[in-house]
């Protein structure tokens, strides 16, 4: 059993209450837009971290995180990517990929909206975090938090950290 905090599209931002999390977790998952690799440092003085970068990372994020990262956790096949759409409009870079080797799990970041939906087609769960950051139109900063034991993923929750002012 794994219990994993889901986080994206942090923009540079790391606090107290996002670390509060981290401490709970036994991995981290970071679907992109690190901003300052001192997020990622933060999280993995802590955790165990699995991150990927996205269209705002610079270099250093690109050199030290892929585009793409497909792992196995527990029984279930995952894969996280910044910018991969939602069932029904994924984004056309990784639609062959996927009707080919669906994962279980789908994780995207960007669109800084929290989204969790099963895609029928693709018989996959797609989850989106919005964005724990303070950069962007997010009214509220949210990340998920759930369960993988053996082959099934459970007792999903949304943590709103904060209202943005």
């Amino acid at each position: 059993m794994k219990k994993i905090l889901l986080l994206s599209d942090t923009h540079s931002h790391i606090d107290g209450t996002i670390l509060k999390y981290v401490a709970q977790a036994d991995e981290v998952w970071h679907a992109g837009d690190i901003g300052d690799l001192a997020v990622t440092d933060a999280i993995k003085k802590i955790k165990p971290l699995r991150a990927v970068y996205g269209n705002i990372d610079d270099a250093h994020a690109r050199l030290e995180f892929p585009l793409h990262n497909r792992f196995l956790c527990e029984g279930v096949s995952v894969w996280i990517t910044h910018i991969g759409g939602y069932p029904g409009k994924y984004n056309p870079a990784i639609r062959s990929e996927l009707v080919q080797n669906p994962p279980k799990l789908l994780i995207c970041g960007h669109s800084h909206i929290l989204k969790v939906q099963f895609d029928k087609k693709h018989n996959l769960l797609h989850m989106n975090p919005g964005a724990a950051g303070k950069s962007g139109f997010h009214q509220v900063r949210t990340m998920l938090r759930f369960v993988i034991e053996g082959d099934a993923i459970k007792d999903l929750e949304i943590i709103e950290i904060e209202k943005r002012v």
